[in-house]
């Protein structure tokens, strides 16, 4: 099924979505991060939020008086993200797009880009684009921030990878939702991501998602990137 359509069915009849409308607390830790660590000035920048939901982390951004644009592939989560939005008293641009897919948008257009568990579900042909093109609309010396599912001590991934084996390495396929996913080791997440960007601080984090009505324990990366020049 394509992705489109599993996620606009998801936004339709949640199973492992909230629709929550508060920021994600990984998302405040990088603001601060980039407060504190970097001595980024979070006013007046322009800001991608890649897979941006329904408005939680875009709408937080934007009420700080930044430039956001969040990317979203579901109607139905873009129609509940200009309402809260609207709510919000803020302005975010939503646009539907694949972020598999090339990015409407010059070289060089954002001082940040969000990726908050979006890219989990792109095949490695959609990932090699979404890398590439990242990196493009990126201005130097700008960040990204990304929150991805971890292979290493996940006893859930671990047993998904088994039972529900995907055709990709690490990937295994979700079958309540029909949709793939891909899992990182610590090297592996490295590889891929320090060809474009310097890794400035990468955590593992445990917790707790609901899938069904059930909390299963899932380890997840938080990292803190800057683009380099390739």
């Amino acid at each position: 099924m394509p992705q489109a359509e599993i996620w606009e069915r998801e936004y339709r009849n949640p199973q492992l979505l909230t629709k929550g409308a508060v920021p994600r607390s990984d998302v405040k830790r990088f603001v601060k991060f980039l407060r504190k660590i970097e001595d980024v000035d979070l006013q007046n920048l322009t800001i991608l939020d890649l897979g941006s939901g329904t408005g939680r982390n875009a709408i937080y951004l934007a009420e700080m008086g930044n430039k956001v644009t969040g990317l979203e592939i579901s109607n139905t989560a873009i129609e509940i993200s200009k309402s809260r939005t609207k709510e919000a008293g803020v302005d975010v641009k939503y646009q539907i797009a694949d972020i598999g897919s090339k990015y409407p948008f010059d070289n060089e257009s954002f001082d940040i880009v969000l990726d908050v568990m979006t890219s989990n579900s792109l095949n490695e042909k959609e990932r090699a684009i979404y890398l590439s093109e990242v990196h493009r609309v990126l201005r130097q010396d700008g960040y990204f921030f990304v929150r991805a599912l971890c292979k290493d001590g996940d006893k859930n991934a671990r047993n998904l990878l088994k039972k529900c084996p995907g055709r990709e390495h690490d990937t295994y396929i979700n079958e309540d939702m029909e949709l793939t996913e891909r899992v990182f080791s610590r090297d592996d997440f490295v590889g891929a991501y320090s060809r474009f960007f310097k890794i400035l601080k990468l955590t593992k984090k445990t917790n707790y998602a609901k899938f069904n009505g059930q909390n299963y324990k899932r380890n997840y990366w938080l990292a803190n990137m800057k683009k380099v020049n390739n």
